[in-house]
Formats: structure tokens, sequence, C-alpha cells
């Protein structure tokens, strides 16, 4: 029985051998989607609320196909669940056997040859890094995969694992002495034999642009790709099709070119004033930036005398660094390697100080007026954005293309493989154009399935009336004075969302010593162990940002209220939106209709999914914003989101709560 509607229906394995599986109509007219967009190397985009079981809808055809199938997910994280839980439970159903890899980016795993140049180096190295280097030691010497992530002993965020972990541009290849030994070859070799790859994002958008440069390819041929989490492609495909020069890169490239001075006889009395000559100057640059905004377009950071002579000083010092490695490039790989590292870096740095395109928009990015969606093709032109970045451990400067449409498209004919796309939130409304626009798909097959659960029984959409407009100074308060009485309703078991840190830090001054239930603030703890003690509390309120829109899973009463603060428009001072919303208008595009609305929609669709998470559950959903009922874009984010009833009547909220009837034709 090869048919995914059977296999997955009530009489099948699935429905007969794991506990709790319930047979789902959306779930199998996924499955039959995907099974037939493989066999036809078609390109599909699907969305499937929240509740289908998409993961298992792709899998069984994925694993019927006899072919080869790369299954990419958003998160590390995710893709482990999927490995080792998912994967190998389907499997077990379905009785099949086939080879099978987890394969994650090279920072993921131990890099022997500069294991060994940090070690020799380590003199440098401050008393608790030489611990952690001890542990690092002891377990490589014990490890089989060399996935970081087994040495417990030593943080994720300790600065001493990019030390000892490799990139693309300092490894040595073929010709490292450890080569043999390489856990990053190992595991790329496993992958390249398997007939399912499990990968994130990240990795595969890395080894596609590797690709398009010519420098090989990482992952084997595939019949089909299979992205999960696709909304956050459009994002991660602008970052892996930019140029960007970091303090960290340069950095590296001076600390690794003593560390390879020292197996060469004569090469540090050459390279030592070079190396120091651009350190100089990359703390200079680094001070040149204090006091200036955290992000920005290129052109604002010429226009103060002091970066723009930092920015010349580095530029000079990094081409001064080039040219001795270049003298020196024949006596060992790894001097060949740095040498080919300066001439890319000195390459993008020309790149990011050349002129820029930039942008303007208004203090809030959002114009007073509705506009019409305009109808024309909302493509930008293809044009590149230079901008930067800081924050307290260096800066990053970029160029960014606006249009990611050409790029992928490329990428994707290349491949000569059918491409799914899947997600709980990928449509604005009942249409995937602006998804599809952002990545170039051209008509592909689309399907739109609803969610399973019964929204009009198990959740409510509270819009609290007269709220004053976002950008008011009291806006917060407001909020919190909002959410007080849902919260007394629901005996805390709360998600507070908001769209700032500003604003997150104001609410949580307000409830902190003022609130029965205990209060766990974004920033306070690592997620992980917010959202655990949260889930242990059983009736705490937790106040997030950016992060914990998306990719959060509490399912049952622990979380029964989801509340957002504002729509989620991007933040105004992105330059990359501000010069790509520039464009759009350039072409004849309202760019607030063309984009900013759909963007927004997609990112409180990820924030309303936390509330129901299981057919069991139960919650009221608060929007705050008073735009959804006072502006007509309102009605486009209302028409995106799961059918609830809704009220503007708190009367209805604690009805819900004390399990009553409510009357949805309130407010």
């Amino acid at each position: 029985m090869h048919d995914p509607w059977q296999l997955l229906g009530a009489d099948g394995p699935f429905a007969r051998e794991l506990p709790n599986f319930v047979p789902r109509a959306a779930q199998q007219e996924l499955a039959q989607a995907v099974q037939q967009a493989i066999a036809g190397r078609e390109t599909l985009v699907a969305e499937a609320g929240t509740g289908t079981g998409k993961t298992y809808a792709y899998l069984v055809p994925a694993l019927l196909a006899s072919e080869r199938v790369i299954i990419s997910t958003g998160t590390k994280t995710l893709q482990d669940q999927l490995y080792f839980r998912d994967l190998p439970r389907v499997c077990g159903v379905l009785g099949v056997h086939p080879r099978t890899a987890l394969l994650k980016g090279r920072s993921n795993y131990l890099c022997l040859y500069r294991l060994q140049q940090t070690v020799a180096d380590s003199a440098t190295l401050p008393p608790e890094q030489l611990g952690q280097l001890a542990a690092i030691r002891a377990w490589a010497a014990r490890t089989v995969r060399g996935e970081c992530a087994e040495c417990t002993e030593v943080p994720e965020s300790s600065p001493l694992w990019p030390r000892v972990t490799s990139t693309a541009e300092n490894c040595l290849g073929a010709e490292c002495p450890f080569f043999d030994q390489c856990h990053v070859f190992k595991a790329r070799r496993e992958a390249q034999e398997a007939d399912v790859v499990v990968v994130n994002h990240h990795l595969l958008f890395a080894d596609l642009a590797l690709k398009q440069d010519g420098f090989g390819e990482i992952l084997p041929n595939a019949a089909a790709f299979i992205l999960d989490e696709a909304h956050q492609l459009p994002e991660l495909a602008a970052q892996f099709f930019s140029r960007s020069v970091s303090a960290r890169q340069l950095a590296e490239l001076a600390r690794d070119a003593v560390a390879e001075c020292a197996g060469v006889s004569g090469a540090i009395s050459l390279l030592l004033d070079p190396v120091q000559a651009l350190q100089l100057a990359e703390r200079r640059l680094r001070l040149a930036l204090r006091g200036l905004p955290a992000r920005g377009p290129v052109p604002a950071l010429l226009a103060h005398a002091e970066v723009a002579q930092a920015l010349d000083e580095t530029c000079t010092a990094l081409r001064g660094l080039r040219a001795a490695l270049h003298g020196q490039a024949e006596r060992s790989r790894g001097l060949a390697n740095l040498d080919e590292r300066a001439a890319s870096l000195a390459a993008r740095l020309d790149q990011v100080t050349a002129a820029a395109a930039t942008g303007d928009a208004d203090d809030d990015g959002i114009p007073v007026d509705d506009a019409p969606l305009h109808d024309k093709e909302q493509a930008a032109p293809a044009a590149d954005v230079r901008w930067y970045e800081q924050s307290p451990h260096g800066f990053v400067l970029h160029v960014t293309p606006l249009d990611l449409a050409a790029p992928m498209r490329a990428l994707r004919e290349r491949t000569h493989a059918a491409w799914i796309h899947t997600s709980a939130t990928l449509s604005i409304g009942s249409s995937f154009e602006h998804f599809n626009r952002q990545l170039g798909l051209d008509a592909p097959r689309t399907l739109l399935l609803a969610s399973p659960f019964d929204y009009a029984r198990q959740g409510l959409c509270y819009l609290p009336p007269q709220l004053p407009d976002p950008r008011a100074p009291d806006y917060t308060v407001a909020v919190i004075a909002a959410a007080l009485p849902v919260l007394q309703a629901s005996g805390g078991r709360a998600f507070l969302l908001f769209t700032s840190h500003r604003a997150l830090r104001q609410a949580a001054g307000l409830l902190q010593g003022n609130v029965p239930w205990p209060l766990f603030v974004q920033g306070s703890a690592p997620r992980s162990r917010l959202l655990e003690a949260f889930r242990a509390s059983g009736h705490g309120v937790l106040l997030g940002a950016a992060s914990f829109w998306e990719g959060v899973d509490v399912a049952g009463e622990a979380l029964s209220v989801v509340l957002v603060d504002k729509l989620p428009f991007a933040a105004p001072d992105d330059p990359v939106l501000a010069a790509r919303l520039a464009a759009l208008e350039q072409s004849g595009v309202n760019p607030f209709m063309g984009w900013q609305v759909p963007s927004a929609v997609i990112a409180l669709k990820q924030g309303v999914g936390r509330l129901i998470r299981d057919r069991h559950d139960r919650g009221v959903l608060v929007l705050c914003d008073p735009r959804l009922s006072s502006r007509g874009y309102g009605k486009l984010f209302l028409a995106s989101l799961p059918p609830m009833p809704r009220t503007q009547e708190l009367a209805d909220v604690q009805a819900f709560f004390a399990d009553a009837p409510v009357d949805p034709d309130h407010g």
C-alpha cells in the first residue's frame, strides 16, 4: 500500500500502531500533494494550519519515493526532533529502512587542526578558557561524531568554540593534515550516501550559495527538497546572498596568520607588522562607530569623517596584509588559505564602501491613510543595499541584494528537483502571492489547508476597546491595564508578546510585584529555561519579544492566553527594508500594502499560532492594536487568522474562562 491517503487513514498502519494518532483529511491531502510533487518534479507551496500533522504528511511520501530527498527545517532543534524522533517513528510504521543522515553546518563540528592551533596558542587564553580547552581536548579524544553539542561541559556561548571549529573560509580541505579524521568530511560523506538527509535552512542556503559560486557541492543531488517552516526562507535567503565583512572575520584573519607562522620559519618577521596594522585599524574602526545608531546605511557612516578615515585605514591595512600573505602563500597550505581569505575580505570591503542605495522611512514606517494593493508585478528592481550593524561584540558591514527572486529561481532550476515549501504561515488572506514573489516562484502549485482544530469552540479573539494610538507614550500602560482583567479571569497562564524590547521592559516593570502570578521575562534567563519554568509553574505569565513569536510550543492549560501588544510591522530603521520600500515605490508599487502589511500578517500569524497547540487546548487571543478596527488594512489581518469568534466585551472573556456560552456578536 503506497497511497498516503490510505496509509494515514483510519484503517492504515499509523492509526493501528501509534497511540493517540488521529486521522486528519488535511494531513492526507497534503501527503498526496507532496507525493505528486516529488513524482512530477513540481514546485509546491502548501500552508497547513496548526495541528495538520505536516511532518508525517511529508515524511510518508518522502520515504516511499525511493529517491534521494533533502528535508530542511527552520532550526537545529527542529532538525534534531525530526531526525531522532519523527523519522525513526515513521520508518518503523512503514517498515522501511532507508539510509538516513543528519547534517549540520561546519560550525557544529570540532576541527582538529584548529584545536591543535588553539592548544599551541593557549598561553594567550584567559584562565577560564584554559579549563574549557582542557574539557574540549578530553572530549575530542573520545567523540565519534565530533558534534560540539556533545561537549556539555563547555557553554555554547564560549568564545573558544569559534577557535576550534572551521568556516568555509579557513578550512584547508583535502590538504589539511587531519583530513582523514575530519568530522565535517565524515558527516558530509554520510550525507552523500544517504537516501534521506535532514538539514537546516542555514546549511541548505550555505550549500546552495557555494554551488552558485563554483566551490563544489556539499549536499548530494536530490529528487526533492522539502522545506519545512518555509516562511523563514525569504529572510534567510537575503542573509546568504549578502556579502559581509565583520570585525570578527578581520580579527580571526590576523590571529590565524600569527598562529600559522608557528610552523613556517621566518614568516612571523614578515607578517607581524601588517597583522598588527590590521588589528589596530579594526580597533579604531570599532571605536569610531561607537555612539552611532546600531544599524544604518553605509553612506550615513561615510558622512562621519572619523569613520570614513577608519574605514579607509582598514582597507589599506587589509590590502597590506594580503600582499604580505601572497608573498608567503607557497610556503604552506595554511598561508595559502589565509591569502585567499584576505583577498576575499578585501574585495568585499571594497564593495561595501562603494556608493550605496538608500531609502527613507518615517518614524513609524506606517502611512496614516490606507492605500490600495497594487495589481502590477511587485518585484524590486535588481539592486544592492549597503548597510552596517554593530553590537557590543563588534560590527558587520553588508551588501544585500534587494531582489532575491532571480538568484532563488536560478538555484532551483539548477537542481532539476521538486521543491516543496510548507508552513502554517505562508498566505495573506487566502493568497500566496507575497511569498511566491519573494522567492521567484512562478505559478507553483498551491494548497491551503485549514487547521483541524475547532477554533469556534476552542478559542476566542478579544479586541480590547478604547485603546490609544499605538504611538502614544502611554500605550503600554493602557495595554497592561487591558490585560490585567483577562489575566485575572485566566489565572495567569499567559504569553504577552511585544513588538519591541522597550515595551517589554516597561510592561515587566508595571507587572513586577503587582500581580500574584510568577513572571518570566525574556532576557532574565535562556529561552529554554524560561519555557521550562513557565510550563512547570502552571499559572505563570511570560513576557517575550522576537524569538518567542515562533517555534515555541506549550500545549495544555499552562498557556491559555496569548496577548499581542501591536501589529508586528518591521522596524522602520532597518536599512534593507527602507531601500526595498523605496525601490518598490520607484517601480510603481505601494510599498505599505505591497510589502509591509503582508510581512506583518505573516509575523502576526506566527505569534497567534502559540495559543492552540492541541485539539484539547482552549484559549483567548488578545489583540490590542486598535488599527485592527480603525484601519482598512485591519480586515486583512483578521481575515488571515484562524476562524475564532471575536468580541470587544470583557464579559465574554470572563464567560469563556468560566466555561459559559460566549456571545460572538458582542463588539
